[in-house]
């Protein structure tokens, strides 16, 4: 099938999907339980609970007063996912952040939604903050968040916790921080065009310690009942803010690339994980991706093709999450919006629209055999009263509803 016909099949599909979405009103679609179909519901949101300096979300999150936690809490209260991958928090040692999180705002009943109760909880170290002792950034100076390595201005910055209302098998986890970006093979790595060397803007002696993960890595097992799905987490580095080296969108790609290879029989030979194991996924084992992935099909900066190597690797499916709000969004804000090509209806990020625009960077990403029920994108239209929530960040909170085989 041709490309044309590809993109007016999806186009109709989609299409459809929206016209059912607008047929029921967007309250109910949040807070439509997905219990009552006997399902499992997915979600990830890039919640913005970072802050500038360290110590600072500890201290906002000690007490049940700060604003954007009350929004960022009520959101996932109207939605009720029972699995929630949180980009950008930042990380706490001892997950005392997370702690107060849950304690101070998701139970306690937020703008009249109701208490919403997460008994298992997963967060790491992560890359971001964390000084290399290098100048990645080659601006003559050594130090600051663009030499972290991943950008930071403290370690732990923009991290990543896991909610669950469902067993983490944490024996069985795997996690990927260290693993290096040149031991990919084929790696994207940037070029000094300056020199005549290959793929060179970073030195061996930096290769030999920069890791692929902006953040980190996390496979994290769920036990669904008798099943375990695998809740395979990331978010991959913003493909902006560097030049003509394009080292962000190389590291942004290559990022993606790694669960489209993890996934994928005969394709992951090459991943270890911090403890030393070797290889990808179990052959046949169910999972769902989840995470801001920096990256649109047809808009914005990333590397072309970045996130299909994901949206098209074997057993992957993608449900297409819309709102209302986002295609309203889009007419209301114009600029950069007018000119993009894909359908706004998709989109989960609220950006620049002088330069930017909104895109479709937040993604569930399920795997046969897992059966797929529903989804959406928490957005309401400003005639919702929910409106009011959607500035709790420059994200959306992107929700799957599956059906686990053997696991109820």
């Amino acid at each position: 099938m041709g490309r044309q016909r590809v993109l007016a099949w999806v186009a109709g599909a989609v299409s459809g999907v929206l016209a059912s979405a607008l047929a029921m009103p967007a309250v109910a679609v949040a807070d439509a339980s997905p219990a009552r179909l006997g399902g499992v519901r997915f979600a990830t949101f890039n919640a913005s609970l970072n802050r500038d300096t360290e110590g600072q979300l500890l201290k906002d999150l000690s007490t049940p007063d700060d604003p954007q936690a009350r929004k960022v809490a009520e959101v996932l209260q109207r939605v009720r996912p029972d699995v929630v991958l949180l980009n950008e928090f930042d990380f706490v040692e001892g997950g005392r952040a997370v702690d107060a999180f849950r304690r101070n705002y998701l139970e306690i009943g937020q703008g009249g939604a109701q208490p919403v109760h997460y008994p298992h909880v997963w967060t790491a170290p992560v890359n971001t903050g964390v000084p290399s002792g290098f100048d990645l950034n080659k601006d003559g100076r050594v130090g600051g968040g663009d030499d972290a390595w991943g950008f930071g201005l403290f370690p732990g910055q923009y991290g990543m916790v896991v909610l669950s209302r469902h067993p983490i098998d944490a024996a069985a986890a795997r996690t990927f921080q260290n693993f290096r970006w040149r031991d990919m093979p084929g790696a994207l790595l940037p070029d000094d065009a300056s020199t005549p060397r290959p793929n060179d803007w970073y030195s061996d002696e930096v290769l030999a310690r920069f890791p692929l993960s902006s953040k980190s890595h996390w496979d994290l097992p769920v036990r669904v009942g008798g099943r375990s799905v695998h809740f395979l987490v990331s978010h991959p580095t913003p493909p902006t803010f560097d030049g003509p080296e394009d080292r962000n969108g190389r590291r942004n790609h290559d990022e993606i690339r790694f669960w489209a290879d993890y996934v994928r029989p005969g394709r992951a030979d090459y991943v270890y994980d911090d403890a030393g194991r070797r290889g990808g996924l179990p052959v046949g084992a169910p999972f769902v991706v989840a995470g801001d992935q920096n990256a649109d099909p047809l808009d914005g900066d990333s590397v072309d093709g970045a996130i299909n190597q994901l949206r098209h690797a074997p057993r992957v499916i993608d449900l297409f999450p819309v709102s209302t709000g986002a295609a309203e969004a889009a007419v209301l804000q114009g600029g950069a919006n007018a000119r993009h090509r894909g359908p706004s209806f998709l989109d989960t990020g609220d950006f620049d629209d002088r330069s930017v625009g909104n895109l479709r960077v937040d993604w569930v990403l399920p795997s046969r055999p897992l059966l797929p029920l529903r989804s959406g994108v928490f957005w309401p239209p400003r005639e919702d009263p929910l409106s009011r929530l959607n500035d709790a960040s420059d994200h959306h909170l992107v929700w799957v509803d599956l059906l686990v085989p053997g696991g109820r």
